[in-house]
């Protein structure tokens, strides 16, 4: 028989006389959800509350009195858990009769006040930091602990992943999931496996499951729940790779999350503060992860078979599904990078020396487009959120008129060349391929450039800076795609492997290209294409500079969320280190949000209040929107916009398409107003980003903030007042 045949099946009733008789106190009782035992929350007549827990007919009382150690253990040591209570006799560990003559283990521990993580709807980076801080302290608390029950063999160590995958993962229906789960093991064995002896082994937790993490804490909208009080649940203690508990916290949190990567590095960073981390350990946490979700599907699918009445066995296994195409998306390398990067870590390590060695042989590259920039004038061209360039709707360049402003200017200037700078958010990057979250326009949008653009006209050649061999060379055709692209592989001179990237080629120039031939320094091997085949942009060459291509050839990024800046720094380097323009060329360096609030709080007077939690640097505004320093839009509803023209009918379908939030603060509009609130408030998608500039003391502009409050839950607004 299974396991789960042999759960306890104790009435609340029953729960009570337990406890009054083996503990002499009289409670009341309500049943917890256990997927394998049975638990109650006791209420004693003081309002005190208290676990019982009766242990399923199979469990080992060794590994009981294990996890008692463990709790008693880290009490000690800063890490918050539960705490045991003894019998009258003095027992923590006492033995029961079921209903079904099973003799059932019986425990009584405290009760950690607070809310299960897996209740909770809003994560912020706070409580995920958190989450990470808790599980840091646990693994850091148990490094010195052992018990010789803790040496088992258990399904849920990640140590037996593979197997487990293996014998169960036939029981699942969906063939796609199914395949999903096949390229994750496929990645483990690629990945992680040759890893595993280096892990740290230790005592774990091993279950640190939404619904086992108790959160709670704050008293407003924004504190409340957003700290982990505890972790809960020791049953699945076992001895194995002490990362194993931070990548199953992680794989539980990052459940249904848009950007499940972003709030992994969370965790990671309050973990590695708290206990850090190895190198190893980061490279192989991703994968593990994801083995993790693999499991718990395979497994469920299995424990679903014997007991497809129990909702406990199916509560994660939705948003799991939901989420491991997302984590598929992910390369490992890039994870990792991520993570690094959240452990204040250089995010590649190869992309130091490779810029070490660039730098110092700049002199000896042949010009890409055979003009030497180092000496001969460019034109260093503005093209972030906030620049002049652009007149009108900065997300409406065209061509071929943007194509004669560029060179109108150049020729100005008198420079053949003229130089779109890397590292640099623009607001031109407007086709679907650019979106951030599939369907939800408040998603964060790719904005930021990491190559460096060298405009010139069309059918100029285009040379090898260093020797290499074509690695790929294609078309990627979509419109605001790279046209023509060219790969070159190239090897430093201690052996360190880097590419090249060109893009906007002339498609038809690639004709002679082949995968593997050799190109020498200074040989041409492109020419610039037009707009018509370079994916309808200005004549110009992309290039980046890549230390590792992610397995992603021509479908490299040249554009990448600001979010993910110093991540993508570490896999595309800056390519002037092989132009080399001179710095002195270059605009001055626009001040940072945090050079510009500090700049404002010495200089603004506190008449001028303002009242968003996470500041903005506007930079522009066009029409409806206004735009920050990243390139990110946002609704303008500051009061005498929509009074002179949110109004109006044309803009107010508009406004409707385009999910705005109307307010106004004149009493003429106001019954106006108010039907449009409500008709609108139950069309709007959920979640969503607004920028609030308001009045205080306005009907109006009140009932425009509790609408965009009611409509986003519990995420921060962002309100001047």
């Amino acid at each position: 028989m299974a396991l789960l045949d042999y759960a306890p099946e104790f009435t609340t009733a029953e729960a009570v006389e337990i406890a009054h008789r083996l503990f002499a106190i009289p409670v009341a009782a309500r049943t917890l959800p256990s997927e394998r035992d049975q638990n109650f929350l006791l209420t004693l007549e003081d309002g005190e509350k208290r676990i019982l827990k009766i242990a399923n007919a199979r469990e080992d009382p060794d590994l009981l009195e294990a996890e008692n150690a463990v709790m008693l253990h880290v009490a000690g040591r800063g890490a918050a858990a539960p705490r045991p209570f003894p019998t009258l006799d003095g027992d923590f560990v006492t033995r029961i009769t079921g209903p079904n003559g099973n003799e059932h283990c019986v425990r009584l521990i405290s009760f950690l006040p607070g809310r299960p993580m897996g209740e909770v709807r809003r994560h912020s980076a706070g409580l995920l930091h958190d989450l990470g801080r808790r599980v840091g302290q646990l693994n850091r608390a148990l490094a010195d602990f052992d018990h010789p029950a803790a040496h088992r063999d258990l399904h849920w160590d990640l140590a037996h992943a593979r197997r487990e995958i293996e014998r169960h993962k036939s029981l699942i229906d969906d063939p796609a999931l199914r395949s999903m789960i096949d390229s994750c093991v496929a990645g483990f064995e690629r990945d992680v496996e040759p890893l595993l002896g280096r892990l740290r082994s230790s005592v774990i937790h091993n279950d640190a499951n939404d619904y086992n993490v108790i959160v709670g804490g704050g008293d407003d909208l924004y504190s409340r729940d957003q700290q982990v009080i505890g972790l809960i649940d020791f049953g699945d203690l076992v001895h194995t790779w002490t990362v194993a508990d931070l990548a199953i916290a992680i794989a539980y949190a990052i459940l249904d999350k848009p950007d499940p990567l972003t709030a992994a590095a969370h965790v990671v960073r309050g973990y590695h503060a708290e206990y850090p981390l190895t190198e190893t350990e980061l490279a192989a946490l991703f994968g593990l992860v994801r083995m993790r979700l693999c499991v718990s599907v395979c497994l469920a699918a299995h424990q679903q078979r014997q007991r497809p009445d129990d909702p406990y066995l199916v509560i994660s296994q939705a948003p799991i599904r939901n989420t491991l195409p997302r984590l598929a998306a992910i390369h490992s390398r890039f994870a990792a990078a991520a993570f690094r990067e959240a452990c204040g870590l250089a995010p590649v390590p190869e992309a130091g020396p490779l810029t070490a060695w660039l730098r110092s042989k700049q002199k000896e590259f042949a010009p890409v487009l055979g003009i030497d920039l180092t000496t001969e004038p460019c034109l260093v061209f503005d093209f972030s959120p906030g620049s002049p360039f652009f007149e009108g709707d900065p997300e409406g360049f065209s061509e071929p008129e943007m194509t004669a402003r560029l060179f109108r200017r150049m020729a100005k200037a008198g420079a053949r060349v003229g130089v779109g700078r890397y590292d640099e958010p623009r607001l031109v990057y407007s086709e679907a391929m650019f979106a951030g979250g599939g369907e939800d326009p408040s998603a964060e949008r790719r904005t930021l450039h990491i190559g460096l653009d060298l405009f010139a006209p069309a059918d100029t050649p285009v040379y090898a800076p260093l020797p290499g061999i074509v690695h790929t060379a294609t078309i990627n055709p979509a419109p605001q795609d790279y046209g023509g692209v060219v790969i070159l592989e190239h090897a430093t001179s201690t052996g360190l492997a880097f590419f090249t990237l060109y893009g906007h080629l002339n498609p038809d120039a690639l004709a002679g290209l082949k995968a593997g031939q050799t190109i020498a320094a200074g040989q041409q091997f492109a020419t610039l294409g037009t707009a018509a085949g370079n994916g309808g942009w200005s004549p110009h060459l992309h290039l980046q500079i890549l230390p590792d291509l992610l397995e992603l050839d021509n479908e490299f990024p040249g554009v990448v969320r600001v979010s993910q800046r110093e991540v993508w720094a570490g896999f595309s380097l800056d390519p002037n280190l092989i132009v080399g323009v001179p710095e002195e060329r270059f605009p001055a360096t626009e001040s940072s949000k945090a050079e510009t609030l500090a700049t404002r709080r010495k200089r603004a007077g506190a008449s001028l209040s303002l009242g968003y939690r996470e500041p903005i640097k506007m930079v522009r505004g066009w029409q409806q929107y206004l735009y920050d320093d990243t390139g990110r839009k946002y609704l303008d509803a500051y009061n005498n916009v929509p009074q002179v023209g949110h109004c109006h009918p044309r803009v107010v379908a508009a406004a409707h398409q385009q999910m705005a939030v109307l307010n106004t603060n004149t009493r003429y509009l106001q019954d106006q107003f108010n039907r449009y609130a409500e008709r609108l408030a139950s069309t709007l998608p959920e979640p969503l980003d607004v920028c609030f500039f308001v009045n205080s003391g306005s009907e109006a502009n009140e009932l425009a903030l509790r609408l965009a409050r009611a409509r986003t839950g519990q995420r921060d607004m962002i309100v001047l007042e």
